[in-house]
């Protein structure tokens, strides 16, 4: 099938309708709102659900994220160094220039320095050695060392026209005079803060697609997102509020559409300073000594967290307890993990042998337009923190795109996050997010606690290394319980994804989470 792209749209009169004379139009409502158009900006969610309608990647992932070609036919590993990438032949860029091997290796090489990225494609491009065009639309790389998953790597990164995007600033992509993509669907205005418009590229490579004009609205608010459906203002919506699931499921002429995902939600937890900046004592002064670096207080958090009671009463059920950074069914998971258990007794007993036996004081902030329920979790865990004897100084949600820079600055000493996994394998997402962060290693480029674990580093330099599947899989979850032992991040529970749209429409539902409009049609 056709990777995935988002399709959030906006439809003037409600209605949907295609004929030979009638042009079909779509709107949809957004939850999150990208940061930048420059697809190669930021890897997070808001963005790349805007980047995958106007740019292709070399593979894109089915709804259970495996792999399918894309701008790339084929890729041969001729020798463990070297790999050859043969390019889809005709494709054109949208000011009907076409796509060469000079675009793809002027983009794999722009991807390691945009400026101010908070979560850059710099790892995905750290195993690139050298790069050649062998012909127009044949490349060879060769890599720093053996890469199994190299096509994994380079394989998400976001293609753009090196003639337009050479000299390119952010606001020439945000302006669309950059915002030149091979995607089904052309940039034709973005008013930040309300809408994105699109128009349908009839030049494109893949399926035709099903609608003229996309125009997707950002609608922050979960309730004015559903109220915006069920009035007919919009199409389709994605990130659908969990308690809200019953009630649309109950009205005609509408449907809606589900997948238990990928998406990992945590509790990032700063290890890394012997000072941190959110951290008191019972009276509110800051500590000089940063108790998180303890194992032993991350392990009384983890123990102080309910997770069921969040899923059944915060989230209505949308959600499966986590306890590593992917679920069963894809590659990585390790079965012999314990599931976490709530128990505030063994978390007081830790707390007291880790010389805190009456706490201390803690601040956790959040986003509030990320993912459904967001600030109402963080107020949860909170109230559990509460009952454990922390003090809890605060709860702070804010809008994504200021909380994941402050995050990425290690403003925060604990704060909720999520990370969906949209490779085949646990191994991109162990590398980005758990990996010592290293620029030139392309390592750890979603740490944003900059944890650092040498014995992690080398298990998952090893795994990554090994060419048999089947052994690599076992490194990977050996890695897997040796970094969630140490529990850099407290796992919360992997998302139940849900879109909702009209009955006219079928959408497909992914893994990752991401909403697309290649993956929305009308129903025939």
């Amino acid at each position: 099938m056709k990777p995935l792209k988002l399709l959030v749209s906006t439809l003037t009169a409600g209605m949907l309708t295609l004929s030979a004379v009638h042009a079909a139009d779509l709107i949809v409502g957004s939850a999150t709102e990208p940061s930048s158009i420059d697809p190669q900006f930021s890897r997070t969610g808001n963005n790349q659900n805007i980047a995958m309608q106007i740019f292709d990647r070399l593979v894109d992932t089915d709804p259970y994220s495996q792999l399918e070609p894309a701008l790339a036919l084929s890729w041969t590993n001729t020798d463990p160094l070297t790999w050859q990438i043969k390019l889809r032949p005709e494709v054109k860029f949208h000011d009907g220039n076409a796509l060469t091997a000079e675009d793809v290796i002027f983009s794999l090489t722009r991807a390691k320095n945009v400026p101010n990225s908070p979560a850059p494609f710099s790892g995905n491009v750290a195993s690139i050695d050298s790069m050649k065009a062998v012909d127009p639309l044949t490349i060879e790389f060769k890599t720093k060392a053996p890469t199994p998953d190299f096509i994994e790597q380079i394989g998400f990164v976001y293609v753009v026209e090196k003639k337009a995007a050479q000299n390119a600033s952010n606001d020439d992509f945000n302006s669309g005079k950059a915002a030149i993509g091979t995607g089904a669907y052309k940039f034709k205005s973005w008013t930040p803060g309300d809408n994105l418009i699109l128009a349908r590229n009839d030049d494109f490579w893949g399926a035709k697609q099903d609608f003229d004009n996309v125009t997707v609205k950002f609608i922050s608010n979960d309730a004015s997102r559903v109220a915006a459906l069920r009035s007919g203002a919009v199409d389709l919506i994605d990130a659908v509020p969990p308690s809200d699931v019953k009630t649309l499921s109950g009205i005609s002429g509408l449907k809606l559409f589900s997948i238990p995902s990928a998406r990992l939600m945590y509790i990032a937890i700063d290890s890394s300073r012997d000072v941190t900046p959110f951290i008191t004592d019972k009276d509110g002064k800051p500590l000089d000594k940063n108790p998180l670096k303890d194992l032993r207080v991350r392990q009384a958090l983890s123990a102080l967290i309910n997770r069921q009671l969040i899923i059944d009463r915060v989230i209505d059920g949308s959600g499966e307890v986590a306890n590593q950074l992917v679920p069963k069914g894809v590659a990585g998971y390790d079965p012999s993990i314990p599931a976490p258990a709530y128990n505030p007794d063994a978390a007081k007993k830790l707390l007291a042998a880790a010389g805190y036996p009456n706490g201390f004081g803690i601040t956790i902030q959040t986003s509030n337009d990320s993912f459904p329920g967001d600030a109402e979790i963080a107020q949860a865990i909170g109230q559990m923190f509460a009952r454990g004897g922390l003090k809890v100084n605060g709860v702070v949600a804010q809008p994504f795109n200021i909380f994941a820079k402050n995050a990425t600055n290690q403003e925060y000493s604990a704060f909720i996050f999520t990370l969906a996994n949209s490779t085949p394998t646990s191994a991109t997402g162990l590398r980005n997010l758990l990996m010592t962060a290293d620029k030139n290693a392309g390592t750890g480029v979603f740490n944003r606690v900059r944890y650092s674990s040498p014995a992690f580093d080398k298990a998952m330099q090893t795994a990554t290394a090994e060419f048999d599947q089947a052994k690599r899989v076992e490194k990977l979850q050996s890695a897997t319980k040796l970094v969630f032992g140490d529990m850099p991040i407290i796992p919360l529970y992997w998302q139940k994804a849900y879109w909702a749209g009209k009955a006219n429409l079928n959408y497909v539902a992914n893994m990752t989470g991401y909403s697309s409009a290649t993956l929305t049609t009308l129903a025939k």
